[in-house]
């Protein structure tokens, strides 16, 4: 192992080290926000720490600091919270310490995502020092629940700035978007995200007396047959088929003799554009909703395993949480100059892709456009979560690259 001093880490990795050294795990702040208002504030940002609370879920920091007073508005949103890191004894080096070896900083966040925060900040450092204050402006919206419930971070971010009057022309979130290497992918929209739960009302008894009970566990399996049976779509031009999985089963029944009363089941779909909704009243995920319902309707009248009883399956279903809506981001000033930013840096062409979860951007959408650019995700939430030292110089200059086309233009 080959440890690094301070002087020989590159000032992304020397901010990287300091903010997983900040355990900052949903919800609590750890300190990672206080460290960034504290590097950002000298460089001229006007920094606001706000904490929104709800009910049922933790209250939450969050951070939204601003240099410059005028347009051109460029935003980059991140998110300072990790998730646990799990049993620390099956780590190869402590998660909390940024330690280097190798050419590579291990640490619970590295990637996902205080890693990208420390390029564009280290990269910002760079653009006033060789250019001076842009002609415009430079936010930064960091939120501190991104990987709990996404309650009382960006979403209420974005409303409370918006409130007091801030616009942007174009946002850049820094969550892992590489597959493999660095100037792989630009993310520039995602798929919808839908869960729900299902469930089957049936009839308690004696196993050995089947006539006088009715099993919602077979009743359960037509539904999940007919909803999953047949593909959804074939994909569209922009986004993968819609794939719905269903998350668990559940019964609840802990004697092997009796015929339970209730089943069921969760599920979660992701959908493209094709199940976008149309209208200027209609919900998002309505149409989803609606097949998914239209499906398991049909399925309840099978009676494929539930043979021999009077009527379709008793079913409910409870959707659970908020819809993520379908986006896809085409403005050519945003894409096309980190698309360039990244060839010149890299030498390589990003794809275009709108695979994956979800992220923060599908608040900042209906703000300003918005594409997702950062790190490798492949360590990402897994014991040894890690980044290459060389990949954070990298990722710095294609946000320098990016600023300096950006503002220019």
């Amino acid at each position: 192992m080959n440890d690094h001093a301070s002087d020989q880490l590159s000032r992304p990795a020397l901010i990287l080290r300091d903010l997983v050294r900040c355990p900052s795990v949903t919800p609590q702040e750890g300190g990672a926000l206080t460290f960034l208002q504290q590097v950002l504030e000298p460089l001229g940002f006007t920094c606001n720490r706000v904490t929104f609370s709800d009910d049922g879920t933790p209250d939450v920091e969050n951070l939204y600091c601003r240099l410059g007073d005028h347009g051109p508005h460029l935003m980059f949103a991140g998110h300072t919270d990790v998730v646990p890191a799990g049993d620390e004894a099956s780590w190869k080096l402590p998660p909390f310490e940024g330690a280097v070896a190798d050419g590579v900083m291990t640490g619970r966040g590295t990637v996902d995502m205080k890693g990208g925060i420390a390029c564009f900040i280290a990269a910002v450092e760079t653009f006033l020092v060789c250019h001076g204050k842009p002609d415009g402006s430079i936010s930064l919206l960091i939120t501190g629940d991104e990987e709990g419930p996404s309650v009382n971070g960006t979403d209420k971010l974005l409303k409370w700035a918006s409130d007091k009057g801030e616009t942007w022309d174009a946002a850049i979130v820094g969550e892992p978007s590489n597959p493999d290497s660095i100037g792989d992918a630009i993310k520039n929209g995602r798929r919808g995200s839908l869960s729900g739960r299902i469930i089957v009302n049936g009839v308690q008894g004696h196993s050995a007396y089947p006539h006088l009970a009715d099993n919602p566990v077979n009743g359960l399996m037509d539904l999940l047959q007919a909803l999953i049976g047949e593909p959804f779509d074939a994909g569209t031009e922009y986004f993968q088929p819609t794939n719905l999985e269903i998350t668990s089963v559940d019964v609840g029944n802990t004697a092997t003799n009796v015929i339970p009363a209730k089943a069921s089941a969760a599920f979660n779909i992701r959908f493209n554009d094709s199940w976008d909704a149309s209208g200027e009243n209609s919900e998002p995920g309505s149409r989803i909703k609606e097949e998914i319902l239209n499906r398991l309707e049909a399925g309840a009248s099978l009676a494929n395993l539930r043979k021999g009883k009077d009527g379709p399956v008793d079913f409910t279903v409870e959707w659970v949480g908020r819809v993520s809506p379908v986006f896809l981001t085409s403005d050519e000033k945003l894409v096309g100059t980190l698309s360039k930013s990244v060839e010149a840096v890299t030498g390589k062409t990003p794809e275009l892709s709108t695979g994956g979860g979800t992220s923060d951007a599908r608040f900042i959408k209906d703000y300003c456009p918005v594409v997702e650019f950062g790190l490798v995700g492949q360590t990402m939430h897994k014991v040894d979560e890690c980044v290459a030292l060389a990949d954070l110089d990298q990722l710095a200059a294609i946000y320098l690259k990016f600023m300096e086309d950006w503002f220019a233009d």
